[in-house]
């Protein structure tokens, strides 16, 4: 069976509003929830961006299904800080938190003040991070100087079993890369051949645990509503890499698309107003081999999309096997 999650953008829809839903797609049959992790919203039109690991806190309490968030440790967060956070959480809600990590983007990762350093040097980082939190969440003493610096830090509070650290991976190579570490991989839809490639890397280099697939879709009861909302609310999925990892300011995303046509905004989100559709389409991508399906409605009002998925969508796809 496959698990069908339900993404929370904390971009778009304010921490309380958000929470609700996460709360409403449980009792909808979901199986599992994820969020981000922003401190500025990709778009002005966006609006929000609340504190992630605060809304986990609360979004674990009031729910009773598994939760990730995918954060980007090394700038904005130091490893022993956002180790205590995760330690946290899987201490007091045992085997239902995750925590995907990538290499961030400079739209959340300036506000440091610190240089945006190139790719190569933000995965170096990243991989110094990872051991750093590895050891942390084992218990031990961290001293480690490199691109990051600890002190004899030690985390007092852990779980008995740490929390799974995923991957997040666009392309092959990084998946490849991150097989040497990673728990899980989780990506974003792509073309079914170019998905395969990435899966295909991660396993082939050795990579554990499972699979997990982000979807952006748009739905609305008319075709005309969905398009609008994919184009008001995610148009700004047409920046690629490595420029999307680089702006610095939503204006800059906005501005860059502000132009984009309603066909150029469906290479980015999966539009219908049909669930059979939806269905569909997200069934052909899982089943390029992934076990876990998390789906994003890139619209700010969510419950009736996820009334509507709840009932026409979720059940034949937690059916479609990888």
């Amino acid at each position: 069976m496959t698990i069908v999650g339900f993404h929370a953008s904390h971009e778009q829809v304010d921490p309380r509003s958000l929470l609700h839903a996460v709360q409403l797609a449980e009792q909808a049959g979901f199986d599992a929830a994820m969020c981000s992790d922003h401190f500025a919203p990709w778009s002005e039109r966006q609006g929000h961006s609340g504190f992630a690991w605060s809304w986990l806190g609360a979004a674990l309490a009031t729910t009773s299904f598994s939760l990730g968030v995918v954060t980007a440790p090394g700038q904005r967060y130091h490893p022993a800080i956002i180790g205590q956070a995760m330690a946290t959480l899987a201490e007091m809600f045992p085997d239902r938190f995750w925590a995907a990590l990538g290499s961030g983007e400079a739209i959340n990762e300036h506000i440091t003040g610190d240089p945006w350093p190139p790719k190569e040097e933000r995965e170096a980082r990243l991989e110094e991070t990872i051991a750093v939190l590895r050891r942390l969440l084992e218990g031990e003493v961290v001293t480690h100087d490199g691109r990051i610096t600890v002190h004899r830090a030690r985390i007092w509070s852990l779980p008995e079993t740490p929390p799974p650290l995923f991957a997040a991976a666009v392309g092959p190579e990084t998946a490849a890369w991150a097989a040497g570490w990673a728990d899980g991989l989780i990506t974003v839809a792509q073309p079914p051949d170019v998905l395969h490639e990435v899966v295909e890397s991660y396993r082939a280099a050795g990579g554990r645990g499972p699979t997990a697939l982000q979807v952006h879709l748009s739905w609305a009861p008319t075709e005309e509503a969905a398009i609008a909302i994919a184009s008001d609310q995610w148009r700004q999925g047409l920046v690629e890499p490595p420029l999307t990892w680089d702006l610095d300011d939503p204006h800059d995303f906005d501005h860059i698309t502000s132009g984009a046509s309603p066909e150029a905004v469906r290479k980015a989100v999966l539009v219908s107003s049909d669930p059979s559709w939806h269905l569909d389409r997200i069934a052909e991508l899982v089943r390029v081999g992934f076990d876990r399906v998390y789906l994003h409605h890139v619209g700010r009002a969510q419950e009736e999309f996820i009334e509507v998925f709840g009932k026409r969508v979720l059940p034949e796809l937690k059916g479609v096997g990888a």
